[in-house]
This record gives structure tokens, C-alpha cells and sequence, in this order.
């Protein structure tokens, strides 16, 4: 007896192409994912996809990462943004000389440094917006105690102490009047 063989004759048949997964260009829109998910489709669009639009809404992805960091940073270096602080610190260099003088009047004398005014109200605010803004490393005011009286200052938008551009508290300073802050140039 013969067997006959059961064997059919194989096929190949290329599959259809698979669309590219458009859906996730819209990840692009999230700075920094957008970048890292953007080179991906860019890679899988060139070598598996071979779509041109799939390709481009990749390089959508990176340039639009770049683009939002780079606007962040020029806005951030401008002077307009300089200038917001500036009225931020300010606002707060009036406060601190009150928080000084109500510290004497606790305690009798002023303060040898701004971290003493932290430790008595801790709403207090010691930290210069304006030399956050340059990222320096010392972020506090300028306070000098001299005898029984005291200076207060910002550095201003350049960072340097005793410049034109330090900002000194707002106040009136009568003759006779208590306040041991003296402005010094």
C-alpha cells in the first residue's frame, strides 16, 4: 500500500502593512516625554513604517521639547521676569525690617543673623526672589548687624552686593524715630 502524503503546499503570503499607531503623536505635546516618545516614532516610522507622516509627527515630538525649554529658559533670563521679582523681594524686604524691630522688641537687640527671625516666625521670609531667579547658592538677604542698629538689603537682578541696582526697604526714617535699620551704600 502506498500512503499518500497529506501535505499542502505552503503559502507565503506577505501580511498587509500595518498602519503606523498615529494615536501617539498626541504624547508629543508633553514636553520631554514628547522628545524621548518622539525619536521613537521617528526611528520606527524610517526603519519599520516607512510613513512620511508618522515620521514627521515625530520630529513634531523632539522640536516642540525644544522649542517649550527653550522659551522657558529666554523668559526666565528676560527682564521683565527680573522685574516681577524685584517688587516680590520688594514687598518682602518691608516685612522683614517689621519682623527685625518686633525681634528687638522681644528680645532687646537685633538679630545676628536672619536665621534667629526663623526660628522666633517661621512665616518669615528670609530667601531673596531675586537671587533665586540668577541661581546662586545664597539665597538669603543681605543683614548686617552694626552695634545696636542694622542694614538690610537685596543684591538686585545682578547678584552683587553694594551695586546700583540693590534694593533697600521702602521706610521712612524720622529723626527721632526708634528704628535701628540704617541704609548703607
Amino acid at each position: 500500500m502506498q500512503q499518500q502524503s497529506s501535505q499542502r503546499p505552503i503559502l507565503i503570503v506577505n501580511p498587509p502593512q500595518s498602519k503606523p499607531p498615529y494615536w501617539l503623536g498626541i504624547f508629543c505635546l508633553m514636553p520631554l516625554l514628547g522628545a524621548i516618545l518622539g525619536v521613537g516614532i521617528l526611528i520606527t516610522g524610517i526603519f519599520k513604517y516607512k510613513d512620511k507622516w508618522f515620521i514627521a509627527i515625530g520630529v513634531f515630538g523632539i522640536l516642540f521639547t525644544v522649542a517649550v525649554y527653550g522659551s522657558l529658559f529666554y523668559f526666565s533670563k528676560s527682564k521683565f521676569v527680573g522685574q516681577g521679582f524685584v517688587k516680590i523681594s520688594q514687598m518682602e524686604l518691608n516685612q522683614l525690617v517689621r519682623s527685625i524691630e518686633f525681634y528687638n522688641l522681644e528680645h532687646g537687640v537685633y538679630p545676628d543673623s536672619l536665621q534667629q527671625l526663623r526660628t522666633e516666625d517661621s512665616l518669615t521670609s528670609i530667601s531673596d526672589p531675586v537671587q533665586g531667579m540668577n541661581a546662586k547658592i545664597d539665597l538669603h538677604y543681605n543683614y548686617h548687624k552694626i552695634g545696636d542698629r542694622y542694614t538690610v538689603f537685596s543684591s538686585g537682578i545682578d547678584g552683587f552686593p553694594n551695586t546700583q541696582d540693590d534694593l533697600y526697604p521702602n521706610i521712612t526714617i524720622r529723626d527721632s524715630s526708634k528704628i535701628g535699620f540704617v541704609k548703607v551704600r
